[in-house]
């Protein structure tokens, strides 16, 4: 039986210095506590200044050690600031978490209009802020994750935000779809490249949430009553749990993947989806 002490350390992240891209969002805060509930030091970085100081006072308030870092993550010069502070407070980074992205409503294909009414102007915008946004910051980020003092192998790990649309055909996001699929592809690309460059220490994996109601979709999911949309009916009638997740259930994926216990896994894709990427729905 493995011993009790041994299981603890597996899934601490005790000492460890995390940066969550996208922090001040629903998703992205709830990830950020998340890491720092594990004992990580969280940095949260976001374009909202205000946003991202609550995250983080709330984050100290319960016990943990955070620090707003406003940036945008399509801005180099500003992610190059927000490492440079993470280094100096902290003097080290392990994991980085990217969990901006979203989507806008001109890249979406309403019932009423077809492919190639598309304003190509709004699909690059939403394929810059899914891909891009998350390329670059591990550009930035990441960097430091390779220095390592002489003697030892450079450690950290990088979690990637996927989708289900990734996976599966989701009418009308096609921006969104298409950027998404390009982060299962990236991560990949990179689980290898960093592992055969940097060595074993380095991991790069990515989660993909299934429907959770956030800012951005909640009308599409929702009506104002708390009852189900039609679009809200048809994603739930092809979930196998029969409901939405909350965003306290990507933790467990999360930490795992972060923390010792994940060591040998790199490159790999998790949904987190209450099954939808399985079932046909019939």
């Amino acid at each position: 039986m493995a011993d009790a002490s041994l299981i603890a350390k597996l899934f601490s992240l005790e000492g460890q210095v995390a940066v969550v891209t996208g922090g001040t969002g629903v998703l992205g805060g709830a990830m950020a506590r998340g890491l720092a509930q594990a004992g990580a030091r969280v940095g949260i970085l976001g374009r909202r200044r205000e946003q991202a100081e609550a995250v983080a006072a709330e984050i100290t308030a319960a016990g943990g050690v955070a620090m707003a870092l406003p940036a945008d993550v399509l801005d180099q010069s500003q992610l190059e600031t927000a490492s440079r502070a993470v280094l100096q407070n902290w003097g080290q980074l392990d994991i980085l978490v990217n969990a901006a992205g979203g989507n806008l409503a001109a890249a979406t294909i309403s019932p009423d209009k077809t492919f190639f009414d598309l304003p190509i102007e709004a699909f690059r915008q939403v394929f810059d802020l899914n891909l891009l946004g998350t390329v670059l910051p591990t550009q930035v980020f990441g960097a430091a994750m390779t220095k390592a003092a002489a003697g030892e192998q450079p450690k950290g790990c990088v979690i990637n935000i996927s989708s289900m649309g990734a996976i599966r055909v989701i009418s009308r996001v096609v921006g969104y779809s298409a950027a998404k699929a390009a982060i299962d592809n990236f991560t990949r690309w990179l689980a290898v490249e960093l592992a055969q460059k940097y060595g074993s220490g380095l991991r790069v994996n990515a989660i993909a949430p299934g429907f959770f109601v956030g800012d951005q979709n909640r009308a599409l999911l929702l009506n104002p009553d708390g009852t189900l949309t039609a679009r809200g009916q048809t994603i739930i009638s092809h979930t196998p749990a029969g409901r939405f997740g909350t965003p306290d259930e990507l933790l467990g994926a999360l930490i795992w993947l972060c923390s010792p216990g994940a060591s040998f896994v790199n490159g790999v894709v998790v949904p987190v989806d209450g099954g939808f990427a399985i079932t046909s729905g019939v």
